[in-house]
């Protein structure tokens, strides 16, 4: 009896052990005893703070003022932006010197008046106080283009106005009919600075 039992208990046994071989062989997982997590702990941590950096900013020293500038009067020269000066394409010495030639080329319509007054912002109104004139004079090859006229006001007390232009346009016109000067240079200084341009009384 007693040997009976041993050996159903040792065929217990193999049954178990084929049990889990055949397990095994099938793709059966078999669990393992899981271990306990291990515990963690943060660590804090320190930010130290960076004292604020005081910049210190010294004002560079004022310019001093700009040494004042004796101005031309408001409309002795022209805008040479709106008035540069402009002249008849290929104009010569010999046709300017003609009698007749500035009266024979004068050709401003009423419409380019009243243009070159608003260019300006000379009411029109007043026109009488101005002489629309050419910054090149017709008398030395200047066209009536807009770009070569200007409302210039006349002559008054301690003031060189369109009076006093004239002499300077009639002296230029001597000096080129002459041969003492050429009619570029001519051009070239009335549009330039017409006050400095050699004028009436140059010899």
């Amino acid at each position: 009896m007693f040997l009976y039992l041993l050996c159903r208990r040792g065929a217990f046994r193999a049954a178990g052990v084929v049990l889990a071989t055949a397990a095994l062989g099938a793709g059966c997982a078999v669990s393992a005893p899981r271990s306990a997590p291990t515990p963690t702990s943060a660590v804090p941590t320190t930010t130290g703070s960076t004292p604020p950096t005081t910049v210190t900013i010294t004002a560079p020293p004022a310019l001093p003022p700009p040494p004042p500038t004796a101005a031309a009067p408001p409309g002795a020269l022209p805008n040479p932006v709106l008035t540069p000066g402009e002249t008849f394409p290929g104009v010569t010495a010999a046709q300017v010197c003609q009698p007749g030639w500035a009266t024979s080329h004068r050709d401003i319509t009423a419409a380019e008046r009243r243009a070159v007054f608003a260019a300006y912002g000379v009411p029109y109104a007043q026109r009488v106080g101005y002489e629309l004139d050419h910054l090149i004079s017709l008398e030395l090859g200047g066209d009536n283009a807009q770009a070569n006229l200007w409302p210039e006001p006349h002559d008054r007390v301690g003031f060189p106005g369109s009076q006093t232009k004239d002499l300077v346009e009639n002296r230029l016109h001597d000096l080129v009919c002459s041969g003492r000067l050429d009619l570029a240079t001519a051009q070239r200084a009335i549009a330039t600075n017409w006050q400095t341009a050699p004028g009436p009384s140059t010899r």
